[in-house]
């Protein structure tokens, strides 16, 4: 008797789970687009000072996707990003209802008259643009996982795009790898790096005067 109330209990279990689930992929794109991103809870873990959160995949090229449903994705740049970047005047985005394709240019930074080029970690049609960077661009560098995002894209092959990005061990391991390369490469900064709790500074070009931020951008953000 005790074996079948488990398994009856079990089956409710999984009716109930199934039914949510339903409902959440039946749930209107415009209710899910109308989400603002500082409600997901993100799980924050720094690996040699950059914020890399578990719940995220990334682009080898330094941005974030995170699946917000089957085909609606958010996008935006990772902390290594923003900190390599340090400030901007101005981002430009890509107008909405233009089709991006995975691992080609997504927007372009600006900063002291140069510019730094970033890719699209997903390919789809841009359903949605962050208008707060139009106010302050400052927001994608100090909140890249939160009010920071950059776009939202209707990604109709969303499954297959996730399979080429990085997320979990192998997302830490290639962060380690790329701070390695960064440090490697500006020694000078080795003091320099980490803040209170070996945090990487917020601007990192600053630290490095003379350096050639666009050519460093370029090697980073693979563009």
């Amino acid at each position: 008797m005790t074996v079948l109330l488990v398994v009856a209990m079990f089956a409710i279990f999984l009716t109930i789970d199934y039914l949510r689930n339903r409902k959440r992929v039946a749930e209107p794109a415009s209710q899910i687009e109308d989400k603002v991103p500082a409600k997901v809870q993100l799980q924050p873990t720094y690996v040699s000072g950059f914020d890399v959160p578990a719940n995220l995949s990334y682009h080898p090229g330094h941005t974030w996707a995170l699946q917000e449903s089957p085909t609606f994705v958010r996008v935006g740049l990772d902390d290594f990003a923003a900190r390599l970047v340090g400030k901007c005047d101005s981002i430009v985005l890509p107008k909405r209802g233009q089709w991006i394709r995975q691992g080609q240019k997504l927007v372009t930074i600006l900063r002291d008259g140069e510019k730094a080029e970033m890719v699209s970690p997903i390919e789809g049609e841009v359903t949605r643009v962050n208008e707060e960077l139009s106010k302050d661009p400052g927001i994608s560098l100090r909140e890249p996982y939160k009010a920071g995002w950059l776009v939202a894209v209707n990604s109709p092959d969303a499954r297959t795009n996730f399979r080429n990005l990085l997320s979990g061990d192998v997302a830490r391991r290639w962060m380690a790898e790329a701070a390695s390369r960064l440090f490697a490469k500006l020694p000078a900064m080795a003091g320099a790096v980490a803040q209170d709790g070996g945090v990487a500074v917020a601007d990192l070009t600053a630290e490095m005067p003379g350096q050639p931020w666009h050519e460093i951008t370029h090697e980073f953000f693979l563009i």
